[in-house]
């Protein structure tokens, strides 16, 4: 066992793309975690298929080095607003962050967000500007507004007289002065750690005593809990008691919170981190980060405590609400099953609900559709995240497009999400951005110049107003520009917001394209599909360059008679179909369509397939608005 005086708990936080996990990558090559020879690859704590392609974390994990006689346990936090939900609780388990900030962009919506959440936490940050080596890297400046940014978030003096490094963590050096410290290696981070971050408040000789802050689920051994210990020790196979607290009104917190439960629990299974796995253990003491299996059901924010000391639960932990929902739908089309395994609306309920024993900022609601469930997150990557990872397993659905999750106010007003959207984008673009936004109901608040090129616009916007943007930010800034978003609570309804001004390519028939019809239809669509692809009634094939539905039959082949023209038939010169990743068909198909996700295929579609039956529901639809 390891004295509490001798362990330093710490999560690094930052901006997406701001470098935690690559630092973390020195910090292993630093604690000689691995062999001099041994061939180990990058950014190892992302060690999910997803994270690796899309280059972001998804989700917090722990890890454990130890230097000078020092046990630093790590936690890697996610950086994309839509997993912040992972970030809020674990920074409960720990004394102090690291708060990297890119040298370049400087403090980021995701900055300010994390680091107001460890403020009120009362932890003392260390802040490490990173990527100083690059070459529009601005340390001085960046330190500058990290500073004011601890100001506006209401930092006590102890907070803001915070330690700085300057330093690349993918180069793996950090240094206390920029320009007069040999810049290798990373021994002043962990001199830094070892003298800022406060070794563990603990008493180990009171009762047991932890709360869980993360959960985990293992089909053989069940719920598993992970926490720090806060007091005492809990042997293997030890009793404890779980209390179960709820808030009266989670969207009002002063109204206080209840005790809901309490159960009698065992301790079957314990482990602690060490280095990147996890080991099994006979004990844990008050200090360390641990795993514990044993109750059939553990919650996000339960209290484990020794039995006769139930009156010493905690409060609840804050999670954040969704803003964002979706309905999950059994695939119907007529390909089903033919690419991967079509499950019935019990085995989508299943999935789901395992989804949710680990995934808290999710919520799954059974509305009475024969067909569905609906599905709630925090952002549209939130879902596209779940929605790759069941078509990875082989699953086949259908999603609908995002939408957001309204309120209702005090005076009964509608209440939708808001979000600060700050975007970097070369001068030259500047105009059509702030056009297009204002569209979408984008309001400017502030816009900066660099003295680099780079023009920073922040703008205040219903979170409505994004999606099925980044596709068209990308397309009219050249993929040049960067957009970062955050939500920031709920505000008044904008107003109607019209994203999307072209119709779709709807086919009549089902069999394979042809090239003889894609030459024609190409002249005033924009195709998603290629020769010989085969589609059915009611996919969708392209976009219409006006904004009505039209229908069109892509099967269509050359008459083929003895009847030869003037002139000698050409070979047919196709344009480059327009591919749909997941995320850009969530963009950008309307309400009355859907997306087909199987392993192999990503297919749009309306939701009802047959044209006759869609162009009676419109009439009724329309007849009933004119009744209303």
């Amino acid at each position: 066992m390891t004295e509490a005086t001798n362990i330093r708990n710490l999560a690094i936080i930052a901006h997406i793309d701001h470098g935690k996990t690559t630092l973390i990558d020195s910090i292993f090559r630093a604690a000689h975690l691995f062999r001099d020879n041994e061939q180990v690859a990058n950014r190892l704590m992302d060690s999910n298929d997803l994270e690796r392609e899309r280059g972001i974390t998804i989700r917090a994990k722990h890890c454990t080095v130890n230097w000078g006689g020092y046990l630093i346990n790590i936690i890697d936090t996610p950086g994309h607003a839509d997993f912040s939900g992972e970030v809020e609780r674990v920074l409960s388990m720990v004394d102090s962050v690291l708060l990297l900030v890119d040298a370049n962009e400087g403090p980021m919506p995701q900055t300010r967000y994390v680091l107001m959440r460890a403020l009120r936490l009362g932890l003392r940050p260390i802040v490490i500007i990173n990527k100083v080596d690059r070459p529009n890297a601005r340390p001085d400046d960046t330190l500058n507004k990290t500073f004011d940014l601890f100001i506006e978030l209401g930092a006590n003096d102890a907070q803001a007289h915070f330690p700085v490094l300057y330093g690349s963590g993918l180069d793996g050096w950090l240094v206390r002065d920029l320009a007069h410290d040999p810049r290798t290696g990373i021994e002043a981070l962990f001199e830094t750690i070892v003298e800022h971050v406060p070794a563990p408040s603990v008493d180990p000789q009171s009762p047991f005593l932890m709360q869980i802050s993360t959960l985990a689920w293992s089909d053989y051994i069940g719920q598993i809990g992970c926490g720090r210990v806060l007091h005492g020790c809990l042997a293997l196979g030890g009793d404890f008691v779980r209390t179960v607290t709820r808030w009266r009104d989670p969207a009002d917190q002063d109204a206080g919170w209840d005790v809901v439960s309490t159960s009698a629990e065992r301790g079957v299974h314990m482990w602690v981190t060490r280095g990147l796995g996890r080991v099994e253990v006979d004990e844990v003491s008050a200090g360390d980060i641990v795993w514990i299996a044993g109750p059939e059901e553990i919650g996000i924010g339960d209290t484990f405590s020794a039995p006769g000391f139930e009156n010493a639960a905690l409060k609840p932990l804050e999670i954040e609400e969704p803003t964002v929902s979706m309905f999950f739908l059994v695939n119907t089309g007529p390909f089903s099953g033919n690419e991967g395994r079509a499950i019935t609306l019990r085995q989508l309920k299943e999935r789901l609900l395992r989804e949710v024993r680990i995934n808290v900022a999710l919520r799954v609601e059974d509305i009475g559709r024969a067909d569905g469930v609906k599905v709630s997150g925090r952002g549209e990557l939130h879902l596209a995240i779940l929605i790759e990872e069941m078509r990875r397993e082989g699953i086949e659905l259908c999603v609908s497009r995002p939408e957001v999750i309204t309120r209702v106010g005090l005076n009964g007003a509608v209440l939708e999400p808001i979000e600060q959207l700050i975007i970097d984008v070369p001068g030259e673009y500047q105009g059509v951005v702030m056009e297009k936004l204002a569209r979408r109901k984008g309001e400017i608040v502030h816009m900066e110049n660099n003295g680099a090129g780079l023009v920073r616009l922040e703008f205040s916007i219903p979170t409505r107003g994004l999606i099925g943007y980044r596709t068209e930010f990308l397309t009219d800034t050249r993929g040049l520009g960067i957009m970062a978003s955050r939500f920031t609570g709920y505000g008044p309804w904008k107003g109607e917001i019209v994203s999307r001004f072209r119709g779709s390519l709807i086919s009549m028939e089902t069999g394979p394209v042809t090239s003889y019809q894609m030459e024609k239809l190409q002249e005033r669509t924009t195709l998603f599909v290629e020769p010989m692809q085969v589609v059915y009634q009611g996919q969708i094939v392209g976009e219409n360059a006006r904004p009505a539905d039209l229908t069109c039959n892509p099967t269509k082949c050359k008459a083929l008679t003895n009847h030869r023209a003037s002139s000698r038939d050409q070979t047919a010169v196709l344009d480059t179909p327009r591919k749909m990743t997941l995320d850009q068909a969530l963009e950008w198909i309307a309400e009355d369509e859907l997306v087909e996700v199987t392993p192999k295929s990503i297919r749009m579609r309306k939701a009802i397939l047959d044209a006759d039956k869609r162009r009676r529901m419109d009439r009724q639809r329309q007849t009933s608005l004119q009744g209303a």
